[in-house]
């Protein structure tokens, strides 16, 4: 296939952009997962002979996925002693106003972002502004978008910041031969975040202010009914299915409860019906007591269901469906959720309001605010059958503090200590750092599981062969040609052409995506004009992250999108204006940090 060339690329570099342009588009105009976009990208790859089986796992095996995968264990450490749990209860305090608690939040915020990842840090403190809100009379969203904003800002400081940041860092030392610094997007990095922050406060008017998702679910019995069975009903002896009291117009029974308080949910086909039985029923009010005609039951003496006042090993649970969950696009009547995690779905809220149909019946989206009925387990047993589905909205957990809380911190500073004054490289530091705190049992071995993002592995391990697939093909190099043909030999301009380009693609795809496509064809440009490539790393590095317009571009954005029952337009309202000016500050301070000759 390399003797087959047409406009100056061989059929295999064209294979490999028609894949790199189907990866942008099924991003942009697709719900299917990333991880199942660049796996499917990379099978193209290998299949074709683009990538050799040998490069094709040494994606996997790169510094961006070792790094990443350390730095979990690390991270696993640190929660598991109580070390992000003391920084959130003291470095945020208690604001007296909406102003004090955006500089209260968003200060820290960037701070530890830069050290702890973006998504660990908005993750951490979502509980703590949702009280925040409450507290100041406000709605949340008036607080988590700022979060997001403000970590996805502190990001930029570091290489560990954001994981588009190490896609670049690895991806450079490949072509170069040189690591960077882990402080080497820090001055430009610092900038645009204090830009960012101001105009964040400047424009804190425009900050949407959506009804919070559990606001939706105050009142339980506005969505929930119950009718009682007669002895003399001729339903009792019959299975649930046979008497026709499962599935009903308008609604499903989610639980009986017995004369004797027993209590069963979820209620299975093959459950009997006995005189006396108080039947639990979710979904449309007005259809559903039409039971009462229809079969003969009567209406319950007192509603016993409330979203307080439950059985003492039961209890209401919301959560919310995240970007990428296994549940977007399904009905819970055509899963098997309910049966693998014994949840019992009572209602659904979408962007502040419940939705008025059967909950079992309504198509899931991202951003969906779900009312479940949870069965006598432990709350994170329950997290963990639903990792990948949910995010539970009322997660607690409250660790141990004591002497591993001071091993543990010591383990991260070292960490970065040794990164920094390069007594080793950033992967070797990690590693170190990781073993550290399995050897002085500041994580379990058992848990460590929970705290690593297998996707985004993968993802990470991808995007390497692809960005692999681009340099090894040429078309890295012609493409870089064609925008100096473009545009001219002008570094500036050019620069300013491709972080632009990238920017806006960040917008709607991911940004670990779009770091590894551009990285290779920004470094060609850079040593085609004879410049310094420094300079167009970082601002890539910046650029790919000025995702402020949309939630999809951003993790810290689709982790707040539900929570903060936000609508998609949302972010346009102040995150047009960030994108602009954040993009212009970017390529300004990073010019005057590192001369472009």
């Amino acid at each position: 296939m390399e003797s087959i060339v047409f406009l100056g690329l061989s059929l295999q570099a064209w294979i490999t952009i028609a894949t790199v342009v189907s990866v942008i588009i099924v991003l942009m105009r697709t719900r299917i997962p990333p991880l199942v976009v660049f796996l499917a990208a990379l099978t193209v790859l290998v299949t074709f002979g683009i990538v050799t089986e040998a490069e094709g796992m040494a994606g996997f095996g790169s510094e961006p996925v070792v790094v990443h995968g350390a730095f979990f264990v690390v991270m696993a450490g640190l929660m598991q002693t109580g070390v992000l749990y003391w920084l959130t209860k003291h470095l945020l305090g208690t604001p007296a106003s909406y102003r004090q608690a955006l500089l209260k939040l968003m200060l820290p915020t960037a701070s530890l972002a830069a050290f702890l990842t973006s998504v660990n840090v908005v993750a951490l403190f979502i509980d703590v502004v949702k009280l925040w809100a409450r507290r100041l009379g406000t709605q949340p969203s008036r607080l988590l978008l700022p979060l997001s904003y403000a970590a996805t800002l502190g990001g930029t400081c570091t290489l560990i910041g954001n994981s588009s940041n190490l896609v670049i860092a690895g991806l450079y030392a490949d072509q170069s031969g040189r690591s960077l610094n882990f402080f080497a997007p820090l001055l430009p990095g610092l900038i645009c975040a204090t830009v960012g922050i101001g105009l964040v406060l400047l424009l804190r008017r425009f900050i949407p202010s959506r009804q919070s998702p559990e606001d939706s679910f105050e009142s339980t019995s506005d969505y929930t009914v119950e009718l009682l069975v007669p002895t003399d009903n001729e339903a009792v002896g019959q299975t649930v299915g046979e008497a026709g009291l499962q599935q009903v117009q308008g609604g499903s029974l989610i639980e009986i409860v017995r004369f004797d308080k027993e209590i069963i949910s979820p209620v299975p086909q093959d459950e009997f019906i006995l005189g006396g039985d108080r039947l639990i029923y979710s979904g449309q009010i007005n259809e559903i007591l039409e039971l009462k005609q229809t079969h003969g039951l009567v209406a319950a003496d007192h509603h016993v269901y409330s979203i307080n006042e439950i059985d003492s090993n039961r209890k209401l649970r919301t959560a919310y469906v995240g970007f990428g969950s296994t549940l977007i696009g399904t009905r819970m009547s055509e899963s098997n959720f309910e049966h693998r995690t014994d949840l019992v779905l009572v209602a659904v809220a979408r962007q502040g309001r419940r939705v008025d149909m059967q909950p079992r019946e309504v198509v899931l989206q991202a951003g969906d605010t779900l009312l479940l009925e949870s069965p006598p387990k432990g709350d994170q047993e329950i997290e963990d059958l639903t990792r990948g589905s949910l995010t539970f909205f009322d997660s607690h957990f409250v660790p141990q503090m004591g002497r591993k809380t001071i091993v543990a911190t010591l383990i991260l500073i070292g960490m970065f200590l040794l990164s920094t004054f390069h007594v080793v490289p950033l992967m070797a530091s990690t590693m170190l750092a990781a073993g550290a705190m399995l050897i002085f049992k500041c994580c379990r071995m058992e848990r460590i599981t929970k705290y690593i993002e297998w996707d985004l592995l993968l993802l990470l391990g991808s995007t390497v062969v692809i960005s692999t697939a681009i340099v090894k093909t040429g078309i890295a190099g012609s493409i870089a040609e064609s925008v100096l043909d473009t545009f001219g030999h002008n570094p500036y301009v050019v620069m300013a052409v491709m972080c632009l380009i990238v920017s806006v693609i960040s917008e709607f795809t991911s940004d670990v995506a779009a770091s590894g496509i551009f990285l290779p064809i920004v470094y060609h440009q850079a040593i085609a004009l004879g410049c310094d490539p420094m300079p167009f790393v970082v601002s890539l590095m910046i650029a790919v992250t000025t995702s402020y317009s949309t939630p999809i571009g951003s993790s810290t954005h689709m982790l707040i999108y539900g929570p903060g029952g936000f609508r998609f337009t949302d972010f346009l309202r102040i995150g047009i204006w960030m994108h602009i000016i954040l993009l212009a500050v970017n390529l300004l301070t990073v010019n005057l940090v590192y001369p472009i000759h």
